[in-house]
């Protein structure tokens, strides 16, 4: 085999490769407005409700670090979708207008589950998400409560992600 044409095997077999290998690219939000209510930093937290319990209702909350407590009000224009994202801690969110349709991008299935006006779920920590409105001229909103390290409030508290490639036969292109 001449140089030559090693030297353009070689350079098509990386090409190629690169394309395999290159991950998606995070997807940005369309029609989303987020919206900060408030926040607040409350250093390291240690909250235990047992001595002072209300009937059987008890709580206990303990944080590492210093802690920062915010919420936030989500907009998502009609058929808007939130794009592939996790955050540093549990955001604990409720349905306000409309509905969404909420992805779960870290379980091999990526199911989607429908939330509703009053519905409330917890997004879990690191978990890769992407809610989407599926009505196309209804807006929808929900609010959303996080307790979160502090420093990782404002746009450090959306980690864009890449669409899983396991999501993909799920989404259609618009909500991904």
């Amino acid at each position: 085999m001449s140089k030559q044409r090693i030297i353009t095997c070689c350079a098509v077999a990386a090409l190629a490769s690169a394309a395999v290998l290159t991950p998606a690219l995070a997807t940005a939000p369309q029609g989303l407005s987020v919206n900060g209510i408030v926040s607040g930093s409350f250093g390291k937290l240690n909250l235990n409700t047992a001595g002072n319990k209300t009937g059987k209702w008890g709580m206990i909350l303990k944080t590492l670090d210093d802690t920062d407590v915010g919420a936030d009000e989500i907009n998502l224009a009609g058929g808007g979708y939130t794009g592939w994202h996790s955050h540093p801690s549990a955001v604990f969110v409720t349905v306000t207008a409309g509905s969404i349709v909420w992805f779960d991008g870290s379980d091999p299935a990526c199911p989607g589950h429908t939330y509703t006006v009053g519905q409330s779920f917890i997004e879990d920590v690191a978990r890769i998400h992407n809610a989407f409105n599926a009505s196309e001229s209804t807006p929808a909103q929900f609010k959303a409560i996080h307790i979160n390290p502090t420093g990782t409030s404002g746009p450090n508290f959306v980690i864009n992600e890449d669409e899983p490639t396991n999501c993909a036969a799920q989404n259609n292109a618009r909500h991904h």
